[in-house]
């Protein structure tokens, strides 16, 4: 999603050039404009330039939900972070998330991105930091490397029509693995289609106007299953990013681990570890780490890992 952004880099000197050339057009002190801080990361990434990216803007307690969304905009990435004091006792940071379009209240990678830069920044120590987002607080754990997300309480809804969401991603019937397709989740829930085999996963393309009428929750993973090595490949629609496709999708790789309990496809007892492959189709590969708690064949927990990588860093006007 990132690709299509101009650099933070230039964005900031453009912005520094204007302000000195009104400087010495004008007699007299002039107010200059604020800025904020901000670093871009990848999230989920085996390497630099991969994963999902993400902006991370420090300091953001007294901007406005218009000031947010203007800002998400312009980096244009599939979700900013904007960090403010908590209002919640016993809570280290309060998280507020936008794609360019919309607020969440809940999101993965910009929960394990913005955790993870806090402690790399020195602003947090390691260890278990806790974070306050609109779906209430939540724990993560973080090392020298990346994070760890425990998602929230996981929910799951009743079978969805294959049959009708493939046809909405451009499958055929065929092409269904015939595992049972729900909406689950751990925070925010999310539709999951398995498929036969990651050359379908490919060829699935939204067809955007049948994927708003058939309530799929936040958006669609079309995915293939490998239980010999307890890997998923999937590909994310997101509707909140108008069902463009997400590079990794940390609440999405949560409810992976509700959906593959639910269908049989993982113990329903116990903990078991599984991984998600994800943004390869678009050159971002990803990998998201989980784990999934079961009792009595429901899922009762989950949990996502993934690295992080710095990027860039510098400052952005405020609108």
């Amino acid at each position: 999603m990132g690709s299509k952004t101009v650099s933070p880099a230039s964005r900031e000197t453009y912005a520094l050039v204007a302000v000195v050339m009104v400087a010495k057009a004008t007699v007299g002190a002039v107010s200059g404009p604020e800025f904020l801080e901000y670093e871009v990361v990848d999230v989920f990434a085996p390497r630099a330039f991969a994963g999902n990216p993400l902006a991370v803007v420090f300091g953001a307690d007294h901007l406005s939900t218009e000031q947010c969304q203007a800002l998400a905009f312009e980096f244009h990435l599939s979700e900013t972070s904007f960090l403010s004091a908590p209002t919640e006792p016993g809570v280290d940071y309060r998280v507020r998330i936008f794609t360019p379009f919309a607020e969440l209240p809940f999101a993965g990678h910009p929960s394990v991105g913005a955790a993870h830069t806090l402690v790399r920044t020195g602003r947090l120590p390691a260890g278990t930091v806790r974070q306050e987002c609109g779906v209430g607080v939540l724990d993560l754990v973080v090392d020298g490397a990346g994070a760890t997300l425990t998602g929230g309480e996981p929910s799951l809804g009743h079978e969805r029509p294959a049959g009708g969401l493939a046809a909405a991603l451009s499958l055929a019937v065929d092409d269904v693995a015939g595992t049972p397709a729900h909406l689950a989740g751990c925070g925010l829930p999310f539709t999951y289609l398995a498929v036969r085999g990651p050359e379908v996963v490919d060829h699935a393309v939204p067809d955007h106007a049948a994927l708003d009428t058939l309530g799929v929750g936040e958006g669609v993973s079309v995915l293939s299953w490998d239980a010999d090595t307890a890997t998923a490949y999937a590909r994310v629609f997101a509707g909140d990013l108008r069902w463009d496709e997400d590079p990794a999708t940390g609440s999405a790789a949560l409810g992976t681990g509700v959906w593959l309990v639910a269908t049989g496809l993982l113990p329903g007892e116990g903990t078991s570890t599984y991984t998600v492959r994800q943004g390869e189709k678009l050159g971002r590969p990803s990998v998201l780490s989980c784990t999934v708690t079961a009792a009595e064949g429901r899922a009762v927990s989950a949990t996502v890992q993934g690295d992080v990588v710095p990027i860039a860093s510098g400052r952005i006007r405020l609108p």
